[in-house]
Order: C-alpha cells, then sequence, then structure tokens
C-alpha cells in the first residue's frame, strides 16, 4: 500500500537512503536493526535516482526496485521510488518534499557510519541535522571513525546514548544517536565486482 498523509499519522517512520544497487541482505539486517533499536513503526526504503556523490550511475531504476522487493519482504518495510517522483537528488530536498506530503509523519534519518564520516559534505547536511533525527548504524569497529566525524564533534551535544536510542525516533532535531550492530559481510560494489549483478 502506498503511504498517505492520513495512515501516516504520527507514525515513527525511518528512511534508508541509498542506490541499492543491488539491495541485498546486509539492508536487510540494518533495517531490522533499525526498527528494534530506534524504536521505529516503519522503514522506507528510499531508492535513489542516483548518488550526487558517486561518479558513475546506477543500474536502471525499476531493476533495482524489483531486487529491493524481492530482498526486503517484511509488513513494515516500504520500498519507495518517491526521490524519482519528487525530482529531487539530494537528501535535504527529498526530507522538503517528504514533510510537505507527510505532515504528521515523524522521520527518523537513517545511515551507515561510513555516511556520518562524509555528512559533512552533504549538501544543506547542517538542515538535515536540524531537521530530522539522525540514527547511525556502525560496524563495531567503526565507533571510533564515526565519533571522530566532523558532523559528529559539531553535534557532539545533541547525541543520546547508550539506551536513549529508542528515544531517537520521537526526540526534536537536532537528535542523533550512534548504535554499533554487528555488519553482514557484504556490499553492493563486492555484489558487482563479483558479477552477481550485472551494471
Amino acid at each position: 500500500m502506498t503511504p498517505t498523509a492520513l495512515t501516516t499519522r504520527a507514525r515513527r517512520i525511518g528512511l534508508l537512503g541509498g542506490s541499492f544497487d543491488p539491495a541485498h541482505q546486509g539492508h536487510v539486517h540494518i533495517t531490522l536493526e533499525a526498527l528494534k533499536r530506534f524504536d521505529l513503526d516503519e522503514v522506507w526504503w528510499l531508492v535513489s535516482p542516483g548518488n550526487p556523490l558517486k561518479a558513475h550511475g546506477p543500474a536502471p531504476m525499476a531493476r533495482r526496485m524489483e531486487r529491493a522487493r524481492d530482498v526486503m519482504q517484511h509488513p513494515r518495510v516500504h520500498i519507495s521510488d518517491i526521490e524519482e517522483e519528487l525530482q529531487t537528488r539530494y537528501t535535504a530536498e527529498t526530507l522538503r518534499g517528504l514533510r510537505e506530503r507527510f505532515p504528521f509523519a515523524r522521520f527518523t534519518w537513517l545511515m551507515g557510519a561510513d555516511n556520518l564520516a562524509q555528512f559533512h559534505l552533504w549538501k544543506d547536511w547542517e538542515q538535515i541535522i536540524q531537521t530530522v533525527p539522525v540514527g547511525v548504524l556502525a560496524r563495531p569497529g567503526e565507533r571510533i571513525e564515526g565519533r571522530t566525524a566532523p558532523a559528529a564533534q559539531i553535534y557532539r551535544h545533541a547525541l543520546l546514548k547508550g539506551r536513549q536510542a529508542r528515544l531517537l525516533a520521537n526526540a526534536n532535531a537536532p537528535a542523533w544517536a550512534f548504535i554499533n550492530v554487528p555488519m553482514r559481510d557484504i556490499s553492493s560494489s563486492e555484489l558487482r565486482a563479483r558479477g552477481d549483478w550485472p551494471s
């Protein structure tokens, strides 16, 4: 079912953006962990038309959407191509569009620690963290790198620690949480390199 302003009223929704080129069990794993650890009602995978920070474009959208739906089958996870519909390329633009369309939802932006390390390079990144709570999911070894990221240092006062992470979705921005999640040893780039996902 396509979400509507009515069906998202007061729902705590995690947003996991990416090219999903291709979607894999690692994405599934962090999604299920985010649902549990941040006490979310649902998670939306925002399959991006293209990543502005990557030089090469991804596989066709229809193919990536089909793969994502095959890989992630869960009643509380919605696979969305809304960025293509909104014609947005940057996260801050997407969030503005989503908040206009779903004014009563409580969104939380989800990202990996690798994205936190370069978050300060994103367009309008401070607007993002001032607009929605941010949940960071990291491999155990990435804690130090993530904590020393420029964005983490600037917003260290807004960090929710330990079990407070479950309060993130209801927190007022700026607020962020950093949780360690044992990761599946797999990545989209490895699948492409092995030829398991020909471009």
